[in-house]
């Protein structure tokens, strides 16, 4: 087994915030000994004066430390100055960031005014019309110097007005001449960044944030430990924003959110943050709050029992190869597994929630494509049929009592599964934390063909933890499939999503883990933890199902409502399972994203949406009264299309 050794961030087994350098916005610290900065962005057009104003300030008062506005046009640009100065008389000295596509002249305009300014290397200086072009060393050199001479006066100026720069790459708007060199990849992704940042370091500018964002947290997360060990390798230390980019709104959103910063935050990486819903952007901001307050005492958690080498690879996917257990591991999707261990008594309603309802009229259970696939009942049992996709588990001696009743299995504690007790011969849940993993125990499931680990944690650094499990189970050469178990009480909804999207995806979005067990005791009900657990498996793209929207929130650049129209599509086409549809408010990230996405819905002029299939356009510029509707039809055209149940 392939030790990794190439390093992203300070530790992976002990939390210690990066050290960073500190990057002054305005009033307001980046990096360095600062906490973790909150941050949004206004969807306003920038030249509604009056509506920017007042979206800055309601932003402001919920907690928002800085504030970006879109900058189209030196226009655009040249307001914001009358945006600051309403701002400020009002009180409110939050930090304005211009956020720049496109338009390098507004960006210098930009950069006399506000406290920071944004660049998406992918559009500032070149184009993306999904074209591939081979280079020689020297052409290829030649198309360097013509970006250093187009950024380079931007550089300069920010230098001298003393200015922040955030360096923003997407995933979806990597430049033609990026990807024709360096693929549609996270390597790609942070060479984009690394040519701009030679220009900076050239002029002796150091203002710099980083970001690395995109919709797919998979790629997110690589790009960012990717730019990480690039930074390291050449001594740099600029501070970083996190964002998934498209995330979504509702639970989608924030689950998406959670993994893709989540993973990070866990390791340390991480400066400044900002969770990209498509919703009002005050939604953005208790979001944000909940991901930055996990970490604020993390360093004091307890050392771990004892650890094990690296076989992870940060910076690339890979399934953990896992033996098959009956429907668990040997790449079949992670199982969800649901907790009824607190229940007094159980009914065949309360299969309701978990994706199962019962026909009296046909005497036959239905699923949805969230039924979970086993309950833990702890001590309680079931007296009734229940549907034949369903596994039930029991603690070790009640399992003794209902042995006999199909689909029925034991769950075990280590001690009581290295003891010479009965097991049941095809299927065995075995309980472990990371102080359980001996040589003995790992040795004992390597020979076993039956068990399946669930494993916990109860340190504050849980993530870290359960992935040292991972990596003692790859020391031992033990293929043992698992499943991420975790315990969470007295929670709101949304802080549910939150840290289990950041605990258990971590671990999936590198390959980790068979199936999700959330236990949850009063954070909601039996149908909304489900939801959860099938959510964070549909954002780390482990397990589909249901349709996935990769929807951008609104800004100044967004040509219709966003929120109304992706209720609109997502009312048409959610029955679409596996289905991936992005909904694009403008042309920065749009034709991009349309690459990640099997169908695109991008506003592309004022009423008009230009649809793709996947990066090719298809139709342009169709009314948007028409635009659902064609994208339906070219749905169907292309086969996808099913009839939701009951049409």
């Amino acid at each position: 087994m392939k030790q990794h050794e190439k390093p992203y961030c300070d530790s992976t087994t002990h939390y210690s915030r990066m050290n960073t350098r500190e990057v002054k916005v305005g009033e307001v610290g980046i990096g360095g000994n600062n906490p973790i900065r909150v941050q949004s962005m206004t969807t306003a057009d920038t030249m509604d004066t009056e509506k920017s104003v007042e979206e800055t300030i309601s932003l402001a008062k919920v907690g928002c430390e800085i504030v970006r506005l879109t900058a189209p046009s030196k226009k655009d640009a040249e307001n914001l100055r009358e945006i600051k100065r309403l701002v400020r008389e009002a009180g409110y000295d939050v930090p304005l960031v211009a956020d720049i596509h496109f338009t390098p002249n507004a960006a210098e305009v930009a950069a006399g005014i506000v406290e920071k300014v944004r660049v998406n290397p992918g559009n500032y200086a070149d184009k993306k019309q999904f074209n591939e072009y081979e280079y020689t060393d020297e052409s290829y050199q030649a198309e360097l110097e013509r970006i250093r001479s187009k950024f380079t006066p931007l550089v300069l100026l920010c230098k001298q007005n003393g200015v922040a720069m955030r360096i923003g790459t997407n995933h979806g708007s990597l430049s033609d001449r990026i990807l024709s060199r360096y693929g549609d990849t996270p390597l790609g992704m942070v060479e984009s960044a690394m040519e701009f940042i030679r220009i900076c370091r050239d002029q002796d500018y150091h203002d710099l944030v980083l970001s690395m964002k995109a919709s797919n947290p998979k790629v997110m997360v690589q790009a960012y430990r990717l730019l990480v060990a690039t930074m390291f390798e050449h001594g740099m230390n600029y501070p970083l924003h996190l964002g998934v980019t498209e995330a979504g709104e509702a639970e989608e959103g924030r689950i998406k959110s959670a993994v893709g910063i989540g993973a990070l935050l866990e390791d340390g990486i991480g400066d400044t943050i900002r969770v990209s819903l498509t919703e009002k952007a005050e939604a953005e901001i208790p979001v944000a709050q909940k991901l930055v307050a996990r970490y604020q005492n993390r360093d004091n958690h307890k050392p771990f029992p004892f650890t094990f080498p690296n076989y992870i690879n940060p910076f690339e996917y890979s399934y953990r190869e896992t033996n098959k257990v009956m429907n668990i591991g040997g790449g079949n999707v992670p199982i969800v597994m649901a907790d009824f261990s607190s229940k007094k008594e159980i009914k065949p309603a309360n299969l309701f929630g978990l994706g199962y309802t019962y026909s009296v009229q046909l005497d036959k259970w239905n699923l949805t494509d969230q039924a979970c696939d086993y309950i833990f009942l702890n001590k309680n049992t079931i007296n009734f049929d229940i549907p034949g996709t369903l596994g039930l588990v029991n603690e070790y001696s009640t399992w003794l009592t209902q042995k006999h009743k199909p689909r029925t299995y034991p769950f075990l504690d280590a001690k009581t599964y290295l003891s010479d007790c009965e097991k049941h011969p095809q299927l065995n849940f075995v309980y472990a934390l990371l102080a359980d993993l001996t040589e003995d125990f790992a040795n004992k499931l390597k020979n076993d063909a039956t068990a399946v680990l669930v494993i916990d944690t109860y340190n504050a650094h849980g993530m870290a933890e359960q992935r040292q499990i991972f990596n003692g189970l790859m020391h031992y050469g033990c293929k043992t499939p698992v499943v991420i178990g975790r315990a969470y009480k007295d929670l709101d909804n949304e802080s549910l999503q939150v840290d289990a999207g950041a605990d258990m995806g971590s671990l999936l979005v590198d390959g980790l883990g068979d199936g999700v067990f959330i236990a949850a005791e009063n954070c909601g009900g039996d149908k909304f933890i489900n939801e959860v657990a099938f959510g964070i498996l549909q954002a780390t793209r482990t397990r589909i199902s249901k349709t996935e929207y990769i929807s951008c929130p609104s800004c100044g650049r967004t040509l219709f409502d966003l929120q109304e129209t992706t209720a609109k599509i997502r009312a048409r086409t959610s029955h679409l399972k596996g289905l991936k549809i992005g909904i694009m408010g403008c042309i920065v990230n749009g034709p991009g994203e349309m690459a990640d996405a099997d169908y695109g819905y991008v506003g592309t002029g004022k009423g008009k949406i230009t649809l793709y299939k996947e990066k090719t356009v298809v139709k342009k510029n169709i009314p948007e009264d028409d635009a659902l509707d064609e994208l339906i039809g070219l749905i169907k055209e292309y086969g996808d299309w099913v009839e939701a149940k009951g049409e």
